[in-house]
Protein backbone atom coordinates (compact mmCIF):
# COMPACT_ATOMS: atom_id res chain seq x y z
CA UNK A 1 0.00 0.00 0.00
CA UNK A 2 1.37 3.44 -0.88
CA UNK A 3 2.30 4.78 2.41
CA UNK A 4 1.46 8.34 1.02
CA UNK A 5 -2.61 7.63 1.77
CA UNK A 6 -3.01 7.48 5.37
CA UNK A 7 -0.65 10.58 5.44
CA UNK A 8 -3.23 12.01 2.84
CA UNK A 9 -6.13 11.48 5.02
CA UNK A 10 -4.58 12.94 8.27
CA UNK A 11 -3.79 16.03 6.33
CA UNK A 12 -7.76 16.30 5.11
CA UNK A 13 -7.87 14.31 1.95
CA UNK A 14 -5.91 16.65 0.05
CA UNK A 15 -4.77 15.40 -3.19
CA UNK A 16 -2.59 17.50 -5.50
CA UNK A 17 0.01 18.22 -2.30
CA UNK A 18 3.38 18.77 -3.87
CA UNK A 19 6.27 16.95 -2.40
CA UNK A 20 9.44 18.24 -0.67
CA UNK A 21 11.94 16.72 -2.76
CA UNK A 22 14.57 16.36 0.23
CA UNK A 23 12.46 14.00 2.85
CA UNK A 24 10.41 12.89 -0.03
CA UNK A 25 6.83 13.89 2.19
CA UNK A 26 3.63 15.16 0.75
CA UNK A 27 2.71 18.44 2.20
CA UNK A 28 -0.37 20.71 2.16
CA UNK A 29 -0.20 24.04 0.78
CA UNK A 30 -0.57 25.82 4.24
CA UNK A 31 1.57 23.02 5.86
CA UNK A 32 5.03 24.51 7.07
CA UNK A 33 7.37 22.17 8.53
CA UNK A 34 8.66 22.76 11.66
CA UNK A 35 12.57 21.90 11.07
CA UNK A 36 14.12 21.37 15.25
CA UNK A 37 17.84 21.34 16.40
CA UNK A 38 19.52 18.29 17.91
CA UNK A 39 20.54 18.32 21.70
CA UNK A 40 23.75 18.20 20.72
CA UNK A 41 23.76 21.30 18.07
CA UNK A 42 21.52 23.23 20.49
CA UNK A 43 24.31 23.19 23.25
CA UNK A 44 27.05 23.81 20.56
CA UNK A 45 24.93 26.49 19.21
CA UNK A 46 24.51 28.08 22.65
CA UNK A 47 28.12 27.94 23.21
CA UNK A 48 28.98 29.62 20.10
CA UNK A 49 27.05 32.41 20.89
CA UNK A 50 27.67 32.79 24.43
CA UNK A 51 31.37 33.45 23.51
CA UNK A 52 31.03 35.67 20.59
CA UNK A 53 32.83 39.13 22.00
CA UNK A 54 30.76 42.10 22.35
CA UNK A 55 30.84 44.56 19.01
CA UNK A 56 28.81 47.89 19.89
CA UNK A 57 28.31 49.90 16.95
CA UNK A 58 30.05 53.02 16.18
CA UNK A 59 29.02 56.07 17.62
CA UNK A 60 26.72 58.31 15.38
CA UNK A 61 28.04 61.79 14.90
CA UNK A 62 26.04 63.37 17.39
CA UNK A 63 28.10 61.45 20.13
CA UNK A 64 31.27 63.08 19.00
CA UNK A 65 29.96 66.32 19.60
CA UNK A 66 28.82 65.22 22.92
CA UNK A 67 25.30 65.09 22.00
CA UNK A 68 24.42 62.12 22.81
CA UNK A 69 24.34 61.00 26.44
CA UNK A 70 25.46 57.47 27.25
CA UNK A 71 22.43 56.54 28.87
CA UNK A 72 20.59 57.49 25.40
CA UNK A 73 23.21 55.11 22.82
CA UNK A 74 22.36 52.08 25.64
CA UNK A 75 18.82 52.63 25.21
CA UNK A 76 18.84 52.71 21.44
CA UNK A 77 19.96 49.28 21.66
CA UNK A 78 16.72 46.88 22.34
CA UNK A 79 17.38 43.50 22.60
CA UNK A 80 15.59 40.44 21.22
CA UNK A 81 12.68 38.49 22.81
CA UNK A 82 13.68 35.68 24.59
CA UNK A 83 13.12 32.24 22.48
CA UNK A 84 10.34 29.95 24.15
CA UNK A 85 11.93 26.47 24.74
CA UNK A 86 11.17 23.93 22.44
CA UNK A 87 7.70 21.87 22.58
CA UNK A 88 9.99 18.87 20.88
CA UNK A 89 13.68 18.98 22.57
CA UNK A 90 14.38 15.49 22.35
CA UNK A 91 14.31 15.44 18.24
CA UNK A 92 17.33 13.62 16.93
CA UNK A 93 16.55 13.66 13.42
CA UNK A 94 19.45 14.65 11.62
CA UNK A 95 17.60 15.81 8.52
CA UNK A 96 15.78 18.26 10.67
CA UNK A 97 18.24 19.15 12.45
CA UNK A 98 20.60 20.41 9.74
CA UNK A 99 17.96 22.15 8.12
CA UNK A 100 17.52 24.27 11.22
CA UNK A 101 21.09 25.77 11.81
CA UNK A 102 19.94 28.47 9.86
CA UNK A 103 17.48 29.62 12.20
CA UNK A 104 18.73 29.80 15.46
CA UNK A 105 17.87 32.73 17.25
CA UNK A 106 20.81 33.70 20.00
CA UNK A 107 20.04 33.91 23.67
CA UNK A 108 19.70 38.01 24.25
CA UNK A 109 21.15 37.60 27.49
CA UNK A 110 24.91 37.06 26.08
CA UNK A 111 23.68 39.08 23.50
CA UNK A 112 23.24 42.44 24.65
CA UNK A 113 24.54 42.03 28.00
CA UNK A 114 26.69 45.01 29.07
CA UNK A 115 30.45 44.74 28.55
CA UNK A 116 32.74 43.85 31.45
CA UNK A 117 35.90 44.96 32.41
CA UNK A 118 37.82 48.42 31.92
CA UNK A 119 35.73 49.47 28.81
CA UNK A 120 32.57 48.71 30.92
CA UNK A 121 29.82 51.92 30.68
CA UNK A 122 32.03 53.74 28.47
CA UNK A 123 31.14 54.91 24.89
CA UNK A 124 32.94 53.77 21.81
CA UNK A 125 35.03 56.67 21.22
CA UNK A 126 35.81 57.64 25.02
CA UNK A 127 39.54 58.08 25.58
CA UNK A 128 40.38 55.56 28.43
CA UNK A 129 42.72 56.38 31.05
CA UNK A 130 46.21 55.77 31.45
CA UNK A 131 45.52 54.21 34.90
CA UNK A 132 43.58 51.35 33.18
CA UNK A 133 46.99 49.59 32.09
CA UNK A 134 49.77 51.36 34.70
CA UNK A 135 50.08 51.94 38.39
CA UNK A 136 51.59 55.29 38.61
CA UNK A 137 53.08 58.07 36.75
CA UNK A 138 56.31 60.09 37.29
CA UNK A 139 57.81 63.51 35.86
CA UNK A 140 61.50 63.29 36.88
CA UNK A 141 63.86 66.25 36.87
CA UNK A 142 67.02 65.78 34.97
CA UNK A 143 69.31 68.71 35.14
CA UNK A 144 72.23 69.44 32.84
CA UNK A 145 74.31 72.06 31.75
CA UNK A 146 72.40 73.35 28.11
CA UNK A 147 68.89 72.34 29.05
CA UNK A 148 66.43 70.70 32.12
CA UNK A 149 64.39 67.73 31.21
CA UNK A 150 61.14 66.71 33.01
CA UNK A 151 60.84 63.26 31.76
CA UNK A 152 57.33 61.82 31.90
CA UNK A 153 56.98 57.84 32.31
CA UNK A 154 54.44 55.44 33.05
CA UNK A 155 55.26 52.35 35.01
CA UNK A 156 53.98 49.61 36.41
CA UNK A 157 56.94 47.92 39.05
CA UNK A 158 57.76 44.58 39.25
CA UNK A 159 57.14 42.21 42.08
CA UNK A 160 59.60 40.19 44.07
CA UNK A 161 62.45 39.59 41.46
CA UNK A 162 60.85 40.10 38.43
CA UNK A 163 62.18 42.03 34.94
CA UNK A 164 61.41 45.16 34.36
CA UNK A 165 60.23 45.55 30.59
CA UNK A 166 61.37 48.76 29.50
CA UNK A 167 59.47 50.23 26.27
CA UNK A 168 60.30 52.88 23.92
CA UNK A 169 57.52 54.47 21.50
CA UNK A 170 57.73 55.34 17.91
CA UNK A 171 58.58 58.85 16.09
CA UNK A 172 54.96 60.70 16.77
CA UNK A 173 53.79 58.54 19.43
CA UNK A 174 53.72 58.02 22.89
CA UNK A 175 54.32 55.85 26.25
CA UNK A 176 50.77 55.36 26.22
CA UNK A 177 51.75 52.96 22.66
CA UNK A 178 52.14 50.12 24.99
CA UNK A 179 49.65 50.04 27.37
CA UNK A 180 47.60 46.99 25.95
CA UNK A 181 50.99 45.63 25.82
CA UNK A 182 51.55 45.96 29.53
CA UNK A 183 48.65 44.70 30.14
CA UNK A 184 48.73 41.40 28.09
CA UNK A 185 52.42 40.80 29.76
CA UNK A 186 51.46 41.00 32.65
CA UNK A 187 48.84 38.25 32.07
CA UNK A 188 51.73 35.80 31.06
CA UNK A 189 54.30 37.55 33.77
CA UNK A 190 52.31 38.64 36.83
CA UNK A 191 55.68 39.30 38.44
CA UNK A 192 57.44 41.83 35.51
CA UNK A 193 57.31 45.32 35.98
CA UNK A 194 56.34 47.04 32.87
CA UNK A 195 58.23 50.65 32.21
CA UNK A 196 57.05 53.19 29.30
CA UNK A 197 58.74 56.69 28.47
CA UNK A 198 57.65 59.28 26.59
CA UNK A 199 60.07 60.81 24.53
CA UNK A 200 61.18 64.43 24.02
CA UNK A 201 58.80 66.32 22.33
CA UNK A 202 56.41 63.74 22.29
CA UNK A 203 53.54 63.08 25.23
CA UNK A 204 53.95 65.14 28.67
CA UNK A 205 58.18 65.17 28.44
CA UNK A 206 59.12 68.58 28.54
CA UNK A 207 62.52 70.12 27.46
CA UNK A 208 63.11 73.44 28.91
CA UNK A 209 66.19 75.93 28.70
CA UNK A 210 68.43 76.96 31.34
CA UNK A 211 66.57 79.82 32.54
CA UNK A 212 63.41 77.10 32.61
CA UNK A 213 61.44 78.31 29.30
CA UNK A 214 59.86 75.75 27.63
CA UNK A 215 61.82 74.91 24.48
CA UNK A 216 59.51 74.55 21.44
CA UNK A 217 59.69 73.06 18.16
CA UNK A 218 62.21 72.54 16.21
CA UNK A 219 63.29 69.75 19.08
CA UNK A 220 66.93 68.40 18.70
CA UNK A 221 66.07 64.87 18.28
CA UNK A 222 69.51 63.16 17.56
CA UNK A 223 69.60 59.30 18.12
CA UNK A 224 72.63 59.66 21.13
CA UNK A 225 70.33 62.24 22.95
CA UNK A 226 67.50 60.29 22.78
CA UNK A 227 69.57 56.97 23.92
CA UNK A 228 70.86 59.14 26.60
CA UNK A 229 67.08 60.47 27.70
CA UNK A 230 66.05 56.52 27.64
CA UNK A 231 69.40 55.71 30.04
CA UNK A 232 68.92 58.99 32.25
CA UNK A 233 64.88 58.42 32.58
CA UNK A 234 65.46 54.41 34.00
CA UNK A 235 68.49 55.98 36.38
CA UNK A 236 66.18 58.83 37.68
CA UNK A 237 63.24 56.37 38.43
CA UNK A 238 65.63 54.26 40.05
CA UNK A 239 66.77 56.44 42.83
CA UNK A 240 62.97 57.92 42.92
CA UNK A 241 61.45 54.87 43.38
CA UNK A 242 63.88 53.40 46.08
CA UNK A 243 65.23 50.62 44.48
CA UNK A 244 68.50 48.78 45.99
CA UNK A 245 69.64 48.22 42.75
CA UNK A 246 68.52 48.61 39.09
CA UNK A 247 66.32 45.28 38.43
CA UNK A 248 67.13 42.76 35.44
CA UNK A 249 65.75 44.43 32.09
CA UNK A 250 64.54 43.95 28.87
CA UNK A 251 64.62 46.85 26.65
CA UNK A 252 62.20 47.02 23.82
CA UNK A 253 61.44 49.49 21.01
CA UNK A 254 58.77 50.06 18.04
CA UNK A 255 59.68 51.94 14.59
CA UNK A 256 61.75 54.86 16.40
CA UNK A 257 62.13 53.09 19.75
CA UNK A 258 64.24 50.32 17.80
CA UNK A 259 67.02 52.09 17.60
CA UNK A 260 66.96 54.39 20.76
CA UNK A 261 67.18 50.78 22.62
CA UNK A 262 69.44 48.85 20.49
CA UNK A 263 72.04 52.10 20.78
CA UNK A 264 70.90 51.77 24.82
CA UNK A 265 72.03 48.38 24.78
CA UNK A 266 75.41 48.86 22.61
CA UNK A 267 76.98 51.53 24.57
CA UNK A 268 76.53 49.90 27.78
CA UNK A 269 74.66 52.92 30.08
CA UNK A 270 72.23 50.58 31.68
CA UNK A 271 75.17 47.63 32.15
CA UNK A 272 74.63 44.55 33.22
CA UNK A 273 70.92 44.96 34.10
CA UNK A 274 69.88 44.89 30.45
CA UNK A 275 69.33 40.87 29.58
CA UNK A 276 68.47 41.63 26.13
CA UNK A 277 66.27 44.25 23.71
CA UNK A 278 63.81 43.87 21.08
CA UNK A 279 63.16 45.41 18.36
CA UNK A 280 59.46 45.74 16.70
CA UNK A 281 58.58 46.20 13.15
CA UNK A 282 61.45 47.78 11.55
CA UNK A 283 64.83 47.56 9.91
CA UNK A 284 67.59 49.66 8.32
CA UNK A 285 66.43 48.49 4.95
CA UNK A 286 63.17 48.99 4.40
CA UNK A 287 63.09 52.14 6.75
CA UNK A 288 65.34 53.75 4.94
CA UNK A 289 62.90 53.31 1.81
CA UNK A 290 60.19 53.84 3.34
CA UNK A 291 61.70 57.71 4.70
CA UNK A 292 60.98 58.70 0.79
CA UNK A 293 57.53 58.38 1.22
CA UNK A 294 57.07 59.68 4.43
CA UNK A 295 56.14 63.06 3.44
CA UNK A 296 53.83 62.05 1.35
CA UNK A 297 51.65 60.09 4.08
CA UNK A 298 52.45 63.27 6.20
CA UNK A 299 50.65 65.33 3.68
CA UNK A 300 47.94 63.56 3.31
CA UNK A 301 46.48 62.75 7.10
CA UNK A 302 44.37 65.45 8.47
CA UNK A 303 46.14 68.24 10.23
CA UNK A 304 43.38 68.52 12.92
CA UNK A 305 40.68 67.36 14.31
CA UNK A 306 37.37 68.91 15.79
CA UNK A 307 37.45 66.65 18.82
CA UNK A 308 39.39 63.74 20.62
CA UNK A 309 36.63 61.12 19.54
CA UNK A 310 36.75 62.44 16.30
CA UNK A 311 40.57 61.88 16.34
CA UNK A 312 39.99 58.18 17.77
CA UNK A 313 37.87 57.51 15.17
CA UNK A 314 40.28 58.36 12.58
CA UNK A 315 43.08 56.31 13.79
CA UNK A 316 40.47 53.28 13.63
CA UNK A 317 39.10 53.55 10.82
CA UNK A 318 41.95 54.48 8.60
CA UNK A 319 43.33 51.33 10.22
CA UNK A 320 46.48 53.33 11.61
CA UNK A 321 45.42 51.78 14.72
CA UNK A 322 43.75 48.23 14.32
CA UNK A 323 43.03 48.37 18.59
CA UNK A 324 39.86 50.47 19.22
CA UNK A 325 40.86 50.00 23.06
CA UNK A 326 44.70 51.17 22.01
CA UNK A 327 43.45 54.19 20.04
CA UNK A 328 41.52 55.46 22.77
CA UNK A 329 44.38 54.88 25.58
CA UNK A 330 46.89 56.41 22.90
CA UNK A 331 45.74 58.79 20.92
CA UNK A 332 44.98 61.77 23.68
CA UNK A 333 48.45 61.83 24.24
CA UNK A 334 49.44 62.54 20.37
CA UNK A 335 46.86 65.65 20.31
CA UNK A 336 46.83 68.64 21.97
CA UNK A 337 44.15 71.62 21.70
CA UNK A 338 44.82 74.26 19.04
CA UNK A 339 46.51 77.25 20.89
CA UNK A 340 45.28 80.02 18.15
CA UNK A 341 43.04 82.33 19.38
CA UNK A 342 40.83 82.43 16.34
CA UNK A 343 37.18 81.73 17.37
CA UNK A 344 36.16 79.76 14.29
CA UNK A 345 39.06 77.23 14.84
CA UNK A 346 38.61 76.65 18.35
CA UNK A 347 35.10 75.38 17.48
CA UNK A 348 36.16 73.80 14.29
CA UNK A 349 39.38 72.48 14.40
CA UNK A 350 40.77 72.55 18.11
CA UNK A 351 42.96 69.62 18.26
CA UNK A 352 46.81 69.16 16.23
CA UNK A 353 49.05 66.94 16.21
CA UNK A 354 51.76 67.64 19.04
CA UNK A 355 54.78 66.28 17.81
CA UNK A 356 55.39 67.70 14.02
CA UNK A 357 57.00 64.99 12.12
CA UNK A 358 57.69 67.09 9.30
CA UNK A 359 60.03 69.18 11.45
CA UNK A 360 61.79 65.95 12.49
CA UNK A 361 62.82 65.38 8.66
CA UNK A 362 66.52 66.09 9.66
CA UNK A 363 66.57 63.34 12.05
CA UNK A 364 65.31 60.28 9.85
CA UNK A 365 68.38 59.21 8.46
CA UNK A 366 70.16 59.69 11.54
CA UNK A 367 67.87 57.39 13.19
CA UNK A 368 68.16 54.35 10.95
CA UNK A 369 71.25 54.76 9.80
CA UNK A 370 73.37 51.68 11.20
CA UNK A 371 70.42 50.11 12.61
CA UNK A 372 71.39 46.24 11.80
CA UNK A 373 75.12 46.47 12.11
CA UNK A 374 74.58 47.79 15.80
CA UNK A 375 71.83 45.34 16.40
CA UNK A 376 73.73 42.74 15.63
CA UNK A 377 76.55 43.25 17.51
CA UNK A 378 75.34 44.51 20.71
CA UNK A 379 75.63 42.45 24.02
CA UNK A 380 72.20 40.58 25.34
CA UNK A 381 69.55 38.55 24.15
CA UNK A 382 67.74 39.65 21.08
CA UNK A 383 64.61 39.69 19.60
CA UNK A 384 63.50 40.74 16.17
CA UNK A 385 59.66 40.94 15.31
CA UNK A 386 58.55 41.84 11.87
CA UNK A 387 55.62 41.26 9.66
CA UNK A 388 57.69 38.96 7.67
CA UNK A 389 61.01 37.25 7.40
CA UNK A 390 61.26 38.81 3.62
CA UNK A 391 61.53 42.47 5.02
CA UNK A 392 65.16 41.70 6.82
CA UNK A 393 67.97 43.45 4.80
CA UNK A 394 71.19 42.34 3.65
CA UNK A 395 73.39 42.73 6.60
CA UNK A 396 70.39 40.65 8.25
CA UNK A 397 70.50 38.47 6.18
CA UNK A 398 74.37 38.22 5.90
CA UNK A 399 74.21 37.65 9.74
CA UNK A 400 71.98 35.21 9.56
CA UNK A 401 73.71 32.94 7.11
CA UNK A 402 76.81 33.32 9.00
CA UNK A 403 75.17 31.77 12.12
CA UNK A 404 74.88 34.53 14.35
CA UNK A 405 71.82 33.81 16.80
CA UNK A 406 69.24 36.33 15.38
CA UNK A 407 65.28 35.01 16.95
CA UNK A 408 63.04 36.09 14.53
CA UNK A 409 59.02 36.51 14.51
CA UNK A 410 57.54 36.99 11.47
Amino acid sequence: MDSSCGLEKRLGGVKDTPKLNVLNLPISRNYIPKFRMSNLQRSFAKVKLAGLPFEPPLAPKATLEGQVDAQEEVDDVQPLPESEPDEDSSSTSSASSASSTGTIRPNSKHLFARPNGLNAGRRVLDPLPWNDYFTQEHYLENVRPTETVIHHVYIIPPASKGPLFVSHHGAGSSGLSFALFAAELRKLLPNCGVLSVDARGHGETVVKTPEGQVKREPYNLDLDLLSLDLADAVRLLHAKLGWPHLPDMVLVGHSLGGPIVTDVALKGALGSSVLGYAVLDVVEGSAMEALQKMNLYLATRPKSFPSLASGIEWHTRSRTLRNSSSARVSVPSLLIQSPGTDAALQTSQPWIWRTDLSATEHYWENWFAGLSRKFLAAKGGKLLILAGTDRLDKELMIGQMQGKRLPLLG
